[in-house]
Parts: structure tokens; sequence; C-alpha cells
């Protein structure tokens, strides 16, 4: 496997962003506890498994992956035309092949530019939660996700900044949920707003672009990702599992808001606004275009493969969340089998060449 040097790339991306981003860095307010526990020797089972197998699947991005691998110019991830939410449109038609190709860089850019901000994203609120959550062994697992975090923010700056050498600044609807998530001061928001929403939806998305991309370094790119992926969605579920049965109505009101709220922003996150703007496309038409493209509902639906099931799995299925989902479309997920779903996600890392550990014990 090629190695790299870290010193032949640079980390800053400030000059391949698409428009100023301005200031160069966020600050979001946050009023939590941090909690220490002096018990040390108690434990589920089921997430001390995990931390095993979080310690064990280590990888380092500079020496498991070649970089040395060239993206089309063209297409750059080598995802078929059919995936472009305006694939089809009076717009679509009337661009030539240059603008087409165009069209494909700045889509995929944007793309992996909101994976890139979202890791970042969950990076800083697993580290959050080592310091909030009562319980040793979530201490244990979550320090291994902020590793985890800290490798995917580098695998997809290093994509993005060498090889498609162009940003998108972070999209305004996944600002606004990572915002709610940090603000808030239950530490079992953070679960519900990262490792469940946000992270929930990633894993679908990243599944659309292993199973499609045929640019090998995208692919496996996307597919040690979702091996870590996997086992981060399978811990949100175990702690709010354990926990939301203890709720009060009133509590499980608020956390039932906040994830049809959460859904509603993530849906509207995929709707390309700002590739339109940027590339000087008709905005309004192409939102037209992408709002009754039946296209575009089947893959929004697919989006939320992973959630849908989840948000029923920990017990936030009240009819508020169930007529969210009838109205998205997407309610008939809910019986999807997660740990099938993670299964397949292990099966298509061990075909790249590296064995990795079954996520046993996620659903018991």
């Amino acid at each position: 496997m090629h190695s790299v040097d870290r010193g032949d790339w640079k980390m800053s991306s400030m000059n391949r962003y698409t428009a100023p981003v301005e200031p160069a860095e966020w600050h979001v307010p946050q009023a939590f506890d941090t909690t220490f526990r002096w018990e040390y020797d108690d434990g589920r089972e089921r997430l001390l498994n995990l931390y095993e197998k979080g310690k064990r699947q280590q990888w380092n991005a500079s020496d498991r992956i070649d970089w040395s691998q060239d993206i089309d110019p063209e297409n750059p991830s080598g995802l078929p035309d059919e995936m472009i939410s305006i694939f089809g449109s009076d717009v679509w038609n009337r661009m030539n092949a240059q603008e087409r190709t165009r069209l494909r860089h700045h889509l995929q850019s944007w793309q992996l530019s909101q994976f890139l901000h979202g890791e970042q994203g969950a990076l800083v609120c697993t580290a959050k939660i080592v310091q909030q959550v009562p319980n040793m062994d979530a201490k244990f697992y979550a320090a291994t996700q902020v590793v985890d975090e800290a490798r995917h923010v580098e695998a997809y700056s290093r994509l993005l900044h060498e090889k498609f050498e162009l940003v998108y600044p972070i999209n305004p609807h996944l600002k606004s949920l990572l915002d709610d998530t940090l603000r808030d001061s239950r530490w079992d928001f953070t679960y519900l707003g990262m490792q469940v929403l946000i992270e929930g939806l990633a894993l679908a998305a990243f599944g659309l672009i292993r199973d499609f991309a045929r640019n090998p370094l995208a692919r496996s790119v996307t597919a040690y990702v979702m091996q870590d992926e996997a086992r981060h969605v399978a811990f949100g579920r175990i702690a709010l599992r354990d926990y939301y049965p203890h709720l009060t109505d009133k509590e499980r009101d608020e956390r039932e808001e906040f994830v049809v709220e959460g859904c509603y922003l993530m849906r509207d996150r995929f709707l390309g606004d700002e590739v339109w703007e940027t590339l000087g496309l008709p905005v309004t038409e192409c939102k037209e275009w992408v709002d009754r493209s039946e296209l575009m509902r089947v893959y929004r639906g697919n989006l939320f493969s992973r959630i849908v099931p989840t948000i029923k799995d920990i017990g936030l299925w009240g009819p508020r969340v169930r007529k969210a989902y009838a109205d998205m479309g997407i309610l008939g997920l809910a019986d999807g089998d997660l740990d099938a779903m993670a299964s397949a996600d292990e099966r298509f890392a061990e075909k790249l060449g590296r064995p990795v550990l079954p996520l046993a014990g996620a659903g018991a």
C-alpha cells in the first residue's frame, strides 16, 4: 500500500472554499456538567464489547488508503449521472458537456464537504459525551470514537484538498442542527442529535457513494469510514435504548420534538441550493425540480433508512414522530434490519483486504 508523508499535503483549506468563510472559526457557547465516576469495574457487556472492537478496528488514513490513486476530472467520484438531483430536468438538458462536468465536480465536492464538516461536528460532540455521560463504559467507548472522528476529518480533508481541490462551506441546515445539539445541556441530546440523526443520515449517504462510485479512492475512503460509523450508531442505540424507558412523558415529548425538527432540517440539507447559486443556475427552477422529482423522493427515502428504525428501536415512537415520518414518506422504513445493514457494511470493508470484527451485540 502506498504511503505518503504527512508533510506532502497541508491541512489548510481556506483557499479551496467556493465562498469566503468568515470568521474562520465558529464558537458555540455551552453549559453542561462534566461527570466523574468512581466506580470503575461496572459496565454493560454490549458497550464493553463495542469498546474492545473500537480499539481493535483502529486504522491509519495515511497508510490504509492509497493516496497515489487519481480521480477523473470529468467525474471525480465516478458516480452515475442519474444520482445528480437535477438529472433529466430542463436545466440539465440545456447544459453542454463542459457545464455538466463542472456540475459533477461541484455537487460531489459539496457532498464530501458536508461529510467533512459533519465529521468535525462528530469529533466535538463525542468529546462532549466523554465529559458528560455518567457511565464509565460509555466514556471508554466515546474516547475511541473521538479518535475515529479525527481520522475521518483527516481523510475527507485530504480527499477534498489534494484531489478535488474544492470545498464548500457548511450547509446552514447541518449547522443549525449541530448548534442545537451542542447547546443543549442534557447528555442524551448530544447522542440523539449526533449519533442518531447526523451520523445515521451520513451512514446512509456514505452507503450510496460506496455502492455506486466507480472511483476506487472515493469508495475506499467511504467504506473504511462506514466501518467506524456503524459502531457509532450502535453506540447511540445501546446508550439511549437503556436510558429512554425511564423518561417522563414530558421528557419523551421534548425528545420527540427534537427528532422531528432535526429530521426536517436533515431532509432540507440535501436540496443543494449552494451549488445552484455558485454555478449561476436558476435556483428556483432547480429547487422545484428537486422537490417534485421521483428520483429524489427515493433518494431522500434511502437517506433515512438508518434513522427511522433507530428512532423506533430507542423508543421515541409517539404519534408526533410517526405523523412526521408519514408526511415525509419514510414511515415504511421503520422495520429496517439495522444489524443486517451493519453486517453488510462489514462485509464490504472485508472485501477491501483488511479483516474487521463483526458488530455483534448491538441488537441484543
